[in-house]
């Protein structure tokens, strides 16, 4: 992304009609250029009015009014990007949209890149780049869990403690090489307790936020839960009653899922994406069978396996019961990291002897009725226990992209070589190496060291407008 400081104009809002757009204009000239197009009803000039005011007026170019908008000024620094801003709200027709922002491409501005406006705020020192990464994930937040994160994320609460680990590493790093420059002398200018005490610090801290990632990452990404079991035990019935709606074609002939269906609700803040499978069975239709490769693949990429067994079934044939808990065995054994919940469906026809049965031979076995929604509630609780919610809840630090995840291990990785040194009395010029490396790390996150190709990167998968 080639870095510019001429005066960028994109829609600010979803293209298409609506009752409102906002067109956004930033750069040393958008006060100037935004003032040849409005005029207000109150003849007052746009580029002499105060910060965060706003106008009404029209959009007139060559005499011919395209729409009575609002004007809304923002003076540098005091704005989103840091340079001056102007905002005007129109009228939401694809028609209007275009006519203004033709009118300003006319006039010198530049159609703004994919996350041109945020990249400016971190070029101007508004945000940090963890901070400007926050914004992209909250907007496209679409649960409780997400949104609260990437808001926690844009406040600078993961910058500020990265923040404070790389300034005491700085000071302890300053003081090393000074006792470089001092090699002759054989002075030691930073206390190696205290420095140690320090490593083990950032260590510990380091750790916590690494391992709270696979918290971060599934909250942000959403549980994908795989729905599992044989041929006609209410897959469909069950993914139908936890969407509450019917998504899935339900029908008493076996193998009526040939192929995966998938759709995401929302439990407890977090979102989980539910995936009904096709039922695993023997079978020469060619078809099926490739529905059922599938199932496996989906198993693979799970975050949890819900097992469907049919409880009828069970309470009738002792062999039946036999092949489910070899059937669950291969499972479990094929996916040790995955959670499995084991769930006996129809529980609505089962008798209290029946259950008692299928309890003692089935460990941790959970009953419900998908057709009749008996027991639906509490697999949505066991899916929820499943997700570390604590540290959310608790406002800890949760980390959440994959960057910072990949930085935060590398700088893990030259702290214990530091570690490694201070243990062995490595001399200061070689201690310096490590802990320089470890600060180029924690500033890969802030931004601190960052180049033209990661800025690319990370705002070309922005909105345009934002």
């Amino acid at each position: 992304m080639a870095l510019h400081h001429d005066t960028i104009v994109a829609l600010a809002t979803p293209s298409g009609a609506g009752a409102i757009a906002v067109i956004r204009l930033s750069g040393s000239a958008a006060l100037s250029i935004a003032a040849t197009l409005f005029a207000s009803v109150s003849d007052k000039q746009l580029q002499e009015q105060k910060t965060h005011t706003v106008h009404l007026g029209h959009i007139k170019e060559d005499g011919r009014v395209i729409d009575e908008v609002l004007a809304t000024v923002f003076k540098n620094p005091n704005s989103y990007t840091g340079e001056d801003v102007v905002e005007f709200s129109c009228h939401g027709s694809p028609y209007i949209q275009q006519e203004i922002i033709q009118a300003c491409l006319r006039r010198g501005c530049r159609m703004a890149q994919p996350g041109e406006f945020t990249l400016r705020a971190f070029l101007n020192g508004k945000m940090d780049l963890s901070q400007a990464e926050a914004v992209a994930d909250l907007i496209s937040s679409d649960n409780e869990a997400s949104h609260q994160l990437a808001i926690q994320q844009m406040r600078g609460g993961f910058s500020s403690e990265i923040a404070k680990l790389r300034e005491e590493l700085l000071n302890f790093a300053s003081l090393i090489e000074l006792e470089l420059d001092f090699a002759e002398e054989d002075v030691e200018f930073a206390n190696r307790d205290e420095f140690q005490e320090l490593v083990s610090r950032i260590t510990q801290v380091l750790k916590r936020l690494i391992d709270s990632f696979a918290t971060g990452n599934v909250i942000k990404n959403g549980i994908p839960v795989a729905i599992v079991g044989e041929p006609n035990v209410g897959k469909s019935t069950l993914l139908n009653a936890l969407l509450n709606e019917e998504r899935a074609i339900v029908s008493d002939i076996a193998g009526t899922t040939r192929d995966t269906i998938e759709d995401e609700i929302t439990l407890g803040g977090i979102g989980f994406r539910f995936i009904d499978t096709a039922g695993i069975r023997e079978t020469t239709d060619t078809i099926e069978g490739l529905g059922i490769q599938k199932t496996f693949q989906k198993i693979e990429q799970a975050q949890v396996v819900v097992y469907l067994i049919d409880s009828v079934l069970l309470s009738q044939e002792q062999l039946k019961l036999e092949q489910v808990q070899i059937a669950i065995e291969k499972v479990k054994n094929k996916y040790p990291q995955k959670p499995l919940v084991v769930i006996a469906n129809k529980v609505d026809i089962l008798t209290q002897s029946d259950i008692s049965t299928i309890r003692a031979q089935l460990d941790g076995v959970h009953f419900l009725s998908a057709k009749g929604g008996q027991g639906v509630e509490e697999l949505k609780d066991t899916l929820l226990n499943f997700v570390n919610t604590g540290a959310l809840r608790n406002n800890e630090t949760i980390v959440t992209n994959t960057r910072h995840y990949d930085a935060l291990l590398k700088a893990l990785a030259e702290i214990k070589k530091v570690q490694q040194g201070l243990d062995t009395n490595l001399s200061g010029d070689l201690l310096a190496i490590d802990i320089r490396q470890a600060l180029s790390h924690f500033g890969e996150i802030t931004g601190q060291i960052s180049n033209d190709e990661l800025l690319g990167n990370i705002f070309a998968n922005f909105c345009i407008g934002k």
